[in-house]
């Protein structure tokens, strides 16, 4: 029987979480990845959360070494529940990873994946990741975000906005983030924004690219 739905922090006993919306976005996000990660190298994954996406997009693509991590130790021991059962050769062992640390336990990646943390987690979590990407990234390498943003000229959906009260309840920290902003931050960390695409259930995936 699967792991209830979990969120970033919910403790329970299970080893592997759940997180349904995995389900139903994870071929649409590997399509997009088809088109903007490399053919080859490492990927890092960025709060891989419960580790069912990894999974998925290391079957996914063969070609590439997929790299998990998290700060939550719930979330490690997910990760590496699944990665255990899916039993595939391109999964690293998932790493502990705080994107506010100014040092990660990586030296190098040839593109960085972040999904669904950029609206779960303190606008510092979001600094720090960018600050981490322009230290592993080479020049011209992709980092990829995706999740739910406020875009200043198009109007947010009701479902975004209810959802952003939620998060904001849950910890004020926490809150959709809008898209100049996270563009500002994202170049002043030495990131060019690159493409954006919409995805369903109103949420977007962004391409920067280490310059």
């Amino acid at each position: 029987m699967a792991s209830p739905p979990w969120m970033p922090g919910d403790g329970g006993a299970a080893d592997k979480r759940y997180a349904p919306a995995t389900q139903r976005n994870r071929d649409a996000i590997a399509a997009v990845l088809a088109e903007w990660l490399p053919g080859a190298g490492t990927v890092l994954e960025v709060a891989s959360g419960s580790g069912e996406h990894v999974v998925h997009f290391a079957a996914t693509f063969p070609a590439l070494r997929w790299q998990p991590s998290d700060p939550d130790p719930a979330g490690l021991i997910s990760i590496a529940a699944w990665c255990n059962e899916a039993g595939l050769p391109n999964i690293a062992p998932p790493l502990a990873l705080d994107t506010v640390a100014p040092d990660w336990p990586i030296a190098r990646a040839d593109a960085i994946l972040c999904i669904n943390m950029v609206h779960i987690s303190p606008w510092a979590a979001t600094l720090g990741l960018f600050a981490g990407a322009a230290r592993l990234l080479p020049a011209g390498a992709p980092l990829i975000l995706y999740g739910p943003y406020i875009e200043p000229d198009v109007p947010t959906a009701d479902s975004n906005i209810g959802f952003d009260a939620s998060l904001q309840m849950r910890d004020p920290a926490w809150g959709l983030r809008n898209t100049d902003d996270v563009k500002a931050a994202a170049a002043k960390a030495g990131l060019a924004f690159t493409a954006r695409r919409a995805m369903s259930a109103n949420n977007l995936m962004l391409l920067f690219h280490r310059t």
